[in-house]
C-alpha cells in the first residue's frame, strides 16, 4: 500500500533533514502536484540564538483545497486532481515545527507549535488565484508579512487580513540588479525579494519571483536591515517562473546582477498551455513550456531545475473549453534543440541531469 502524500513528505522530510543539517543548505518542499512550495533556508549563525529557530521558512504561491476561480465559475473553476501533501496552513507549521525538532536533536517531534508563527513570509508570483488563493492565504497568521507582485499586493491589501503587505520591486533587462536592495523590511538583512520582467508582456504572465539570500561565507557587514550580512561577491537564489520567461531577459538581468547571483533552483514547468485559439485570432500563451525552460536552464546553469505548474487540473467553464495543454517529454525536446543546432550535445546532457520532477510531498537539498 502507497504511503499518503503527507506521509511521504514526512519520511521526505527526515531524509532532507539528514543531509541538510550536515550540510547547512537550503530546503525546498512541493506542498502539491502543482506551484505551492516551500522554501527552507538556514539562518546565518549570526542570527541563531540558543533556542531560537534554525531555518527562515517562505510559503510560495499556496493553494492546497478548494476550487480557484478567476472572473466567475462560469468563465473558469479548477480544481486539484491530486490531492495536497498537506491540506491547510496548519499542517504546513507542524511540518516545520518537526524540522525544527530534528534540527535542534530533539528527535523527530511531534509537530507542536510553540506560540509562535512558523511560517516567516508569504511570495506571491501573480495575482490570478491558483497563485493568490485567497481561501489558503486566510488560513495564514495575520502577522506573516506576504511579499507580492504589485497586482496580487492590492488584491490582498483589499482584504484586509495581512498587517504587513509588501510590493516587491521589479527589474527589467538594462536594469542594475543589487539583491540587496531587494531585502525590504520586515525581511531580514540576508534575504531578498523580487520581480524579474521581460521588456514584452502585455497580460504580465511571463516573469519569474526571485528569492536571493547571502550565501554564508564570512565576511560580515551591517546591512541595511541592521543586521550582518556576508560581503562575498555571490547570493544564491531560486528562481521561480510558473508560466515561464523569456531565457534572453532573464539571462541579461542575472548576467548583470553586482553582486553576482548563482541561482541554485530553477521552478519551471514542461507543459506548453494556450488558450483561446479559435478561426478569429490566435491563442494566448499562458505557460511557454519545456522548450522555453531549457534554454532558461541553459542560460542559468541552475544547480537544480524542477517542473513547477503542471498539474493537469479538473476543470469546468470556458476557460476549461479552450485550453490546450501540450506535454513533450524532456529527453524527446533536448534531442530536437540538439537536433536543430540549437543545443550542444554535451549542454543538453546537463540540462537533462539537473531536471527533477518533484511530486506532491517530495523534499530535496538544495546544493
Amino acid at each position: 500500500m502507497s504511503a499518503s502524500p503527507t506521509a511521504q513528505l514526512l519520511h521526505d522530510l527526515r531524509l532532507a533533514m539528514t543531509t541538510a543539517l550536515s550540510s547547512r543548505r537550503p530546503i525546498l518542499h512541493h506542498l502539491n502536484a502543482d506551484n505551492s512550495w516551500l522554501l527552507q533556508i538556514p539562518r546565518p549563525a549570526s542570527a541563531t540564538r540558543k533556542g531560537s529557530r534554525v531555518y527562515y521558512n517562505i510559503l510560495i504561491d499556496p493553494w492546497f483545497t478548494g476550487g480557484q476561480t478567476d472572473i466567475s465559475w462560469w468563465f473558469s473553476l479548477q480544481f486539484h486532481a491530486i490531492p495536497s501533501a498537506v491540506q491547510s496552513i496548519q499542517e504546513v507549521e507542524e511540518l516545520i515545527w518537526r524540522n525544527e525538532a530534528v534540527a535542534r536533536g530533539d528527535g523527530e517531534g511531534d509537530g507542536e507549535q510553540r506560540g509562535e508563527a512558523a511560517i516567516d513570509a508569504v511570495a506571491i508570483s501573480h495575482e490570478f488565484t491558483d497563485h493568490c488563493h485567497e481561501a489558503t492565504l486566510r488560513e495564514v497568521g495575520r502577522d506573516v508579512p506576504v511579499f507580492a507582485v504589485k497586482k496580487a499586493a492590492k488584491l490582498i491589501q483589499g482584504w484586509k487580513h495581512f498587517r504587513t503587505v509588501v510590493q516587491v520591486p521589479v527589474y527589467k533587462p538594462g536594469d542594475r540588479l543589487d539583491w540587496r536592495e531587494t531585502s525590504l523590511l520586515p525581511l531580514p538583512a540576508w534575504i531578498g525579494i523580487s520581480r524579474l520582467e521581460q521588456k514584452s508582456d502585455p497580460v504580465g504572465l511571463h516573469a519569474a519571483l526571485m528569492i536571493a539570500f547571502e550565501n554564508g561565507r564570512r565576511s560580515s557587514i551591517a546591512g541595511q536591515n541592521g543586521e550582518h550580512v556576508d560581503a562575498d561577491d555571490t547570493a544564491e537564489a531560486l528562481l521561480h517562473t510558473p508560466h515561464g520567461i523569456s531565457h534572453v531577459a532573464v539571462s541579461t538581468i542575472i548576467s548583470q546582477a553586482d553582486p553576482p547571483i548563482r541561482t541554485i533552483a530553477l521552478l519551471h514547468g514542461l507543459s506548453d498551455v494556450k488558450v483561446g485559439e479559435t478561426p478569429l485570432g490566435p491563442a494566448l500563451q499562458i505557460n511557454l513550456g519545456a522548450r522555453n525552460g531549457v534554454h532558461v536552464q541553459q542560460a542559468l546553469q541552475a544547480s537544480s531545475w524542477f517542473g513547477t505548474h503542471d498539474e493537469v487540473k479538473k476543470g469546468s467553464g470556458i476557460v476549461a473549453k479552450m485550453i490546450k495543454s501540450r506535454s513533450m517529454p524532456l529527453v524527446d525536446v533536448l534531442a530536437q534543440e540538439q537536433s536543430s543546432g540549437r543545443l550542444s550535445k554535451e549542454a543538453a546532457k546537463a540540462c537533462l541531469a539537473s531536471y527533477e520532477e518533484l511530486g506532491s510531498g517530495i523534499s530535496r537539498v538544495l546544493d
